[in-house]
């Protein structure tokens, strides 16, 4: 069972994600993960080259493509270890040295020999028959490659990590948003001003008005004052011409025609001015900058 999880593995390790077969030339992304030349070549058909951001065929993950296009991203060599290790847990291990079937392991040596190895150099060393250790040598190479990629990542993420590229994309993010909310801020502020703006419009307005009415009742209190004065002369003389109080009648009859208390309650009613505030806060304020999204 293990060893039938341990093929399973080292299959999935060597097929193109894109093509399901063996890997044929294996170029490896940024991201890590692998593909066949030509597939990854199928996958940019009539774009152009150098320069042109593309998306890996897998996780999506964006990356620039090379000045000279598909052809130029980088070969993964270490896939031809676990090519080599797919072919010989398939068939017989040979030695290449004596173009022979390996038979023996030795256990002093920590080698495969053949026969003719065998007797030349490990024949006085403790030795077993391959086939008995072929699952536990298989399964070590296999660890010991898959172990060697793992280090191989784990560098390539320190140095990711220690370089500023995440940094300096992370300060743009920050950027951009410092940027959208002084739009917003600006926005609110010009808005702000619009409408101080006419509020003191209709301030001065309003003072405006109370001024004018406070001459023109200034100017009817003098006219009261003034028909009062020869209302009270007439009746102190010793005539009562008709003229003169027809002409005291007249003026009753102007100045009474000047309402004081409603012309007055016009301009002194307060609340006749409203702020209706805005709603946007009170709908949804997660949407008022931006938001942040992490690429799976």
């Amino acid at each position: 069972m293990a060893r039938q999880s341990a093929d399973r593995e080292l299959d999935n390790i060597t097929e193109c994600p894109i093509c399901t077969e063996v890997f044929t030339d294996p170029r490896v992304l940024p991201c890590n993960h692998t593909f066949c030349l030509n597939c990854l070549l199928n996958c940019v058909t009539n774009r152009q080259p150098g320069g042109w951001i593309m998306n890996c065929p897998l996780c999506r993950e964006p990356f620039i493509l090379p000045h000279g296009g598909v052809l130029e991203i980088k070969k993964y060599f270490k896939m031809g270890k676990w090519l080599n290790i797919r072919k010989l847990s398939a068939g017989k291990a040979m030695c290449e040295e004596h173009n022979e079937e390996i038979r023996m392991f030795c256990r002093e040596c920590r080698v495969g020999t053949c026969v003719t190895c065998y007797i030349k150099s490990h024949n006085t060393h403790k030795c077993a028959d391959i086939a008995e250790l072929s699952d536990v040598l298989s399964d070590k190479q296999k660890a010991s490659e898959l172990c060697k990629i793992t280090e191989d990542i784990i560098e390539r993420v320190r140095n990711r990590k220690e370089t500023n590229d995440v940094i300096e994309h992370l300060v743009s993010i920050e950027n951009e948003i410092n940027t959208a909310a002084d739009k917003v801020i600006a926005a609110v502020e010009c808005e702000r001003e619009k409408l101080l703006s006419q509020v003191e419009s209709i301030r001065q307005k309003e003072v405006k008005d109370l001024e004018t009415l406070e001459a023109d009742l200034e100017q009817h209190a003098t006219a009261l004052r003034m028909f009062i004065k020869d209302s009270e002369t007439l009746l102190s003389s010793e005539t009562t011409a008709g003229d003169v109080k027809k002409s005291l009648h007249d003026r009753t009859e102007d100045l009474t025609k000047f309402d004081v208390v409603n012309h007055v309650e016009r301009f002194l009613s307060a609340g006749n001015v409203i702020f209706n505030s805005s709603t946007l806060l009170e709908e949804d304020v997660r949407n008022l900058v931006g938001t942040i999204a992490e690429k799976s």
